[in-house]
């Protein structure tokens, strides 16, 4: 789609597809114009540069946007504003609901101002795909599978009946049902074309595929190249609604890939490298862009596993471009003949195909690994970038012990050993510290590529015909993220191979990935609590934070599939795989870890005789069609939504309550009082809701207030439809440490000035009574995490003004922003700490009132001190949309204007 009206460059220009008529709008126009050196760009900024090319209209998009980005200075402090516009949106179905629940509302409220719901519609493809909802509560049994579907639809009958709605009642909405795959799977292997065509008047209008998530891992889909990133929930509705995205021209890191990994090295270890060496560097906010020779030996899915992990290293994006690789994978995967004819066709024409000879692009910095020296690695206990060789797992499990237990040195074997018996339908054990009790194949980032995928089969295979099993303690399971994982596995027989060791079929989906683990054996949770002991998981995922996976699991490791199985095998962290077997065959000889792993011939040879090509249009010829217990909901009618009052599921939100016509002025931010007092690197997992919900929580006697059991709580991504839960669990992380109510965990904080100690839910409700703002001083990296925008929705509900941090990740801050909160950064170098704050000061926050312009420096006065900070809102669109009280207002206020106007 393009909205140009401009075209200084005569860049529009018409090629021959096939037996096709194209029109596109060409970067060598600029070259012709003696306008930078298109040439050498990172390919990403090509991508951005077309897009500006398209959507030139003298006032969003104007020539000299076009041009400071043609003549990009990699050494440059990002400081010129663009306006992207993405092709499509990208929803899973947590982020997904809130976003149509917002969409919803704001029909009503459009009406209200004058308008029609009618016209409040998704101005660009948007495709939801449900796959956060279904929970690890069956494992381990051939029926897991039909039985967690089951459970699934009878927690989210509402929402799904929701969603159903909204499909029919929103124009440029699909939805994919649940029991399909993981979104970023799904959108790899079907949704994304890589290059679009739209018919414009009557002409076919081709341009690369762009996009925007609502989930931060969808850089997974820049493995195939195409220019995509996670943003909140907030921001893709504004793109939904045909708004730019201001976004600063960024700075590209260049990541040089030479050689070819080694063998017993998979594209866990690579990516799990590559976390650890970009979060060493320092990316966020930049573009990654990766290169080098070694490409030619990454295969598209080992492409797509590093950059998914994007956020974990903290770039917006980590970009592979279009090359014969794309295009072998686009076929093998079922894409039509004609369009991967049109992928090449476009993306040569337009330099956006890397080939050996083409010019090495510049880039702001670069860094470099040679494949070859890639080592078999996991990542923890609760940050994905904390890489360890395995090698030295063990006595890096040592170190985590002692410190998780208080200790100032490495765990002695008292305390390795230490544990208790317990007795579950597996049998009696004694449960030790260190022992693995969940052993998930879970997640986007593996599940997606069949190398590790099938090593996983081969690797079970192998310990079955030894007659080892997994350990009578360890929850196993296995959730891929497409239907075609099941079928290869089907091909050449290592479903039943896993599933000897356990790894079952539990669904496919996110599951343990984003904590939807379920529940450990009662027993053995019973045992970790009364003995206060540190037990492990390790998934084949890409989070790991504390609190995530488990509530009683307290260190938490990212694996490979191969070696999620070993672990269930060897039942513990506390083992060297070189020096320790793993167990004993049938006549008591030791085996190995090396005596079961794959070699990468059999993991080739197994690639060749269990993938094929149909399998990949077979699965999702029916994509949007369901299963039977979809087809079977009933969809509501009408363009207005009807709210349930009764539902605890979905409700109206009071975003736009008090919407007026015209904006009210700007003021200052006086009497505020601290909320919560955080350290560094707090997530979006601390700040949002998410897992399972604590009965005696606020949420938790809401639900039950309403006569919801506490069996039937479900998780609080399952809730996001409904305010009322949400905000109630905003701030109630199991791990969430306030400084301002030492010795605590968890959503507690101290009223003041009374110094009462209640929870945060409690405090800020007494708060709002009193007329009081509030704000929340943290640490550096606040907001981490995913794109969760309940983390931003909650803290706007909870009365919070401004949020005072050392640095801000970039989705969060952009949330933040968008439901109209604050963010600032201290300035100088000054620190919470260095201030000698203590959070029980009156805060008065000066220099709104008087207009605000980007990053622009104002006063904070607390107590007795006073001190400068910086305001992060870094564009002008973001002052913008600041003033409006956020996006979603701005949005609506505009269309009203227009329609007025109209």
């Amino acid at each position: 789609m393009s909205t140009s009206k401009n075209d200084s460059f005569q860049s529009r220009a018409t090629i021959q597809v096939g037996d096709r008529q194209v029109a596109l709008y060409r970067l060598d126009a600029l070259t012709k114009a003696g306008v930078g050196d298109v040439a050498t760009l990172p390919y990403s900024l090509r991508i951005l540069l077309e897009n500006l090319l398209r959507h030139e209209d003298g006032n969003t998009v104007t020539k000299a946007d076009i041009e400071a980005l043609a003549s990009w200075d990699p050494s440059a402090t990002p400081s010129e504003e663009v306006a992207y516009r993405p092709a499509r949106v990208l929803l899973q179905d947590f982020t997904g609901v809130p976003a149509v629940v917002d969409l919803a509302a704001m029909r009503e409220a459009f009406v209200e101002m004058g308008g029609d719901a009618a016209d409040i519609n998704p101005l660009r493809r948007s495709d939801l795909v449900i796959d956060h909802s279904v929970q690890v509560d069956t494992y381990g049994t051939a029926g897991a599978f039909r039985k967690n579907v089951e459970i699934e639809y009878q927690r989210n009958r509402e929402r799904y009946l929701f969603l159903r709605w909204g499909q029919q009642a929103f124009e440029n909405l699909s939805v994919v049902p649940p029991g399909t795959g993981i979104v970023h799977q799904v959108n790899l292997e079907y949704l994304a074309p890589v290059v679009f065509s739209s018919d414009e008047g009557g002409v076919t209008v081709a341009y690369p595929d762009t996009l925007v998530g609502t989930d931060s891992h969808t850089t997974m889909i820049n493995g195939i190249g195409v220019m995509g990133w996670g943003v909140g929930g907030i921001e893709a509705e504004a793109a939904q609604l045909g708004q730019p995205i201001p976004l600063l021209i960024p700075q590209v890191v260049g990541f040089k890939l030479t050689g070819r990994l080694p063998e017993g090295a998979t594209a866990t270890d690579l990516v799990l490298t590559v976390v650890e060496m970009l979060r060493r560097k320092g990316v966020v906010g930049k573009f990654v862009e990766f290169y080098g020779d070694g490409l030619d030996h990454l295969s598209l899915p080992d492409r797509a596993t590093i950059a998914n992990m994007a956020p974990e290293y903290g770039a917006t994006m980590g970009f592979f471009p279009v090359d014969d690789e794309t295009l072998a994978y686009l076929r093998f995967s079922g894409r039509a003949p004609e369009q991967v004819e049109l992928v090449e066709r476009y993306c040569k024409e337009q330099g956006l195909f890397r080939t050996a000879d083409a010019p090495e692009p510049r880039f702001t910095d670069t860094l470099a690994l040679d494949l070859a020296t890639v080592v078999p690695s996991i990542a923890g206990p609760k940050r994905p970038q904390d890489r360890i060789a395995l090698s030295q797992s063990k006595p890096a499990w040592h170190k985590t012990l002692g410190a998780l237990s208080g200790k100032g040195a490495p765990a002695d074997e008292a305390l390795r050993s230490a544990g208790a018996e317990v007795t579950t339908d597996k049998g009696s054990f004694k449960l030790a510290n260190g022992h693995v009790v969940i052993a998930a194949i879970t997640s986007c980032t593996n599940t997606s590529n069949p190398s590790v995928m099938l090593a996983a089969g081969l690797l079970a295979r192998k310990a079955r015909a030894k007659g080892l099993n997994t350990k009578p303690w360890v929850k196993t399971s296995l959730a891929p993220g497409s239907q075609v994982v099941t079928e290869y596995y089907k091909e050449v027989d290592l479903l039943a191979d896993l599933e000897a060791l356990g790894f079952h079929l539990v669904g496919y989906g996110c599951t343990t990935c984003i904590g939807n683990s379920g529940p450990v054996h009662e027993a053995i949770a019973k045992a970790v609590k009364d003995n206060d002991m540190v037990v492990t998981s390790v998934l084949s995922g890409n989070r790991n934070f504390e609190g995530r996976i488990s509530p009683v699991v307290r260190a938490n490791y990212l694996a490979s599939p191969p070696l999620v199985v070993a672990y269930a095998l060897a039942g513990t962290l506390d083992i060297d795989f070189e020096s320790q077997p793993l167990g004993q065959d049938g006549d008591g000889k030791d085996v190995f870890l090396r005596d079961i792993w794959p070699s990468p011939q059999e993991v080739t040879e197994c690639l060749r005789q269990a993938i094929k090509s149909e399998m990949y249009t077979e699965r999702y010829g029916q994509v949007f069609d369901g299963d039977d217990d979809w087809r079977a909901l009933a969809v509501p009618a009408g363009d207005i939504y009807a709210w349930d009052d009764s539902s605890t599921y979905i409700r109206k939100p009071s975003f736009f309550d008090d919407i007026k016509p015209e904006v009210d002025p700007l003021t200052d931010i006086k009497g505020a009082r601290v909320m919560a007092m955080l350290g560094d690197s707090v997530t979006t997992d601390h700040i949002s809701p998410a897992g399972s919900i604590a009965v005696d929580s606020p949420a938790g006697k809401y639900l039950v207030s309403k006569g919801v059991e506490p069996k039937d709580f479900n998780s609080y991504g399952s809730r996001r439809g409904n305010h009322e839960v949400m905000m109630r669990g905003t701030f109630a992380n199991i791990r969430l440490r306030n400084l301002l109510a030492p010795g605590t965990e968890g959503g507690i904080t101290r009223h003041l000035p009374d110094g009462a100690q209640m929870t945060i839910y409690d405090a800020a409700m007494k708060y709002a009574a009193d007329k009081v703002p509030l704000v929340v001083l943290a640490g550096t990296e606040y907001g981490t995490g995913s794109s969760r925008d309940w983390a931003a929705k909650g803290t706007y509900l909870l009365g919070v003004k401004a949020v005072i941090a050392g640095s801000f990740e970039r989705i969060h801050r952009s949330n933040l922003i968008g439901m109209g909160v604050l963010p600032l950064e201290f300035a100088g170098g000054q620190t919470r700490e260095s201030l000698g704050l203590t959070g029980e000061e009156v805060y008065d926050i000066e220099g709104i009132a008087g207009g605000l312009s980007p990053r622009q420096s104002l006063t904070v006065r607390a107590g007795d001190k006073t001190f400068q900070v910086t305001c992060r809102l870094d564009t002008p669109q973001e002052v913008e949309y600041y003033v409006h009280g956020g996006i979603l207002r701005y949005v609506l206020r505009t269309k009203a204007q227009a329609k007025k106007a109209g």
